[in-house]
């Protein structure tokens, strides 16, 4: 009532505003209240929406470059000129991109000036694509390599960033709070009272400090987990290091990633091998896109088998632990077609298992979460109600 009256005015009030002053009322809040919320808005959607931004910025090259291919026209032609209708949607690194390319780069040495512009994965290809002489070839390979995530893993990711904004930080001041300001007088009640109660509370008053540690954990993983899904290739190559590839080892490790990186490696090693490439040549291209380490060590273990006289189905078993690439390759050096077609049920495959792999994930990551943050605060609900239990228990009994 009172902010009703403060809005409207009280007729019998002392000081009575009226109802004139609420175009004023409603403006103090718009500009206090209703634009910094809005600020904020804006702001997540800018920083969550950077990794759909990064791909379609990579989509709209890729159709560039086919645009011009098929108009006959010369690749870096294409992109200073479309650099020189200072289009407002074009990203600043396009216009570097073709600044170097204005000054006599080619586009993979223009790419490699500009790393950020496109995923490593998309400029390796490209930069293979222009040594093969045929930029259109490796096309259709870019594109599978920027396919959207299930709907299931951007619903998990956009839990995962609710659970990070809103409920991790409150569940840690709430647990905090109780630690230092709640359980210190509930323990010094209970001493003063002579009673003990449960011990299970006992144990949780005690061991706060353990849940606090769990739930800050989980936050800063959540965290962790939002800087990559924001961040990038880019972002994740900053804990990359030349002697050491940890990032590297943990994608061949996580078994979706492993499966997207043996497709990246196959589709570009059919393009090549259908483009004439020689054999050590094309296995070395196509283990330098998938932009692994780990794939470009195993990759330097095939060429050494074919050094040494060994066919190339029988060579790659030094890529595959499990040993279904080389008969894949086995039947499609028979089939007829070219390579890229008769392994292209292989990489649909691999694909469908990779979506699979990561939206089982995304579902047990996001029940883990719900059941985690259940227990917490199912755990901190018991405790402080089971001690004002106990407490009036002894009251009770001492009347």
């Amino acid at each position: 009532m009172t902010m009703l009256a403060f809005i409207f005015g009280d007729a019998g009030g002392p000081n009575h505003i009226g109802w004139w002053s609420l175009p004023f009322s409603l403006v103090y809040y718009a500009l206090f209240f209703l634009v910094p919320i809005g600020c904020l808005a804006v702001l997540v959607h800018k920083i969550f929406s950077l990794p759909l931004r990064r791909r379609e910025r990579a989509r709209f090259f890729l159709d560039l470059i086919e645009t011009a291919l098929d108009r006959g026209q010369s690749v870096e032609h294409a992109i200073v000129s479309a650099a020189e209708s200072r289009d407002r949607a074009l990203d600043v690194r396009f216009y570097l991109l073709a600044a170097y390319i204005e000054g006599g780069l080619p586009l993979g040495a223009a790419l490699e000036k500009v790393p950020r512009f496109l995923p490593p994965q998309i400029s390796a290809m490209l930069r293979a694509g222009e040594k093969l002489g045929d930029l259109k070839r490796v096309l259709p390979a870019c594109r599978e390599v920027l396919r959207d995530p299930p709907a299931a893993v951007r619903s998990a990711m956009h839990y995962m960033v609710a659970v990070l904004l809103a409920f991790s930080p409150v569940a840690i001041y709430v647990m905090v709070f109780l630690t230092i300001f709640v359980f210190p007088r509930f323990r010094e009640v209970i001493a003063g009272m002579g009673i003990q109660p449960p011990a299970f509370e006992r144990l949780a008053i005690s061991h706060t400090g353990w849940l606090v540690g769990v739930e800050a954990l989980v936050f800063l993983l959540l965290i962790l987990a939002t800087l990559i899904y924001i961040g990038g290739t880019q972002f994740i190559r900053w804990f990359q290091f030349q002697g050491l590839p940890f990032v590297d080892w943990t994608a061949w490790r996580i078994p979706w990633k492993q499966k997207r990186l043996q497709r990246t490696f196959s589709a570009m090693l059919a393009v090549l091998l259908d483009g004439g490439v020689p054999e050590a040549e094309a296995v070395r291209l196509a283990g330098d896109c998938t932009a692994n380490e780990i794939c470009r060590r195993r990759t330097r273990l095939v060429i050494a088998t074919l050094e040494r006289g060994t066919k190339l189905d029988d060579a790659v078993r030094a890529f595959d632990d499990h040993g279904e690439f080389h008969w894949r390759l086995t039947n499609a050096i028979h089939a007829r077609g070219g390579f890229l077609n008769a392994l292209r049920g292989w990489h649909e495959a691999l694909d469908a298992k990779a979506f699979q792999q990561e939206e089982a994930t995304a579902h047990v990551v996001t029940s883990g979460l719900v059941i985690l943050n259940g227990v917490l605060v199912a755990l901190v609900a018991m405790t402080v109600f089971g001690t004002l239990i106990a407490m009036v228990e002894a009251l009770e009994a001492g009347l």
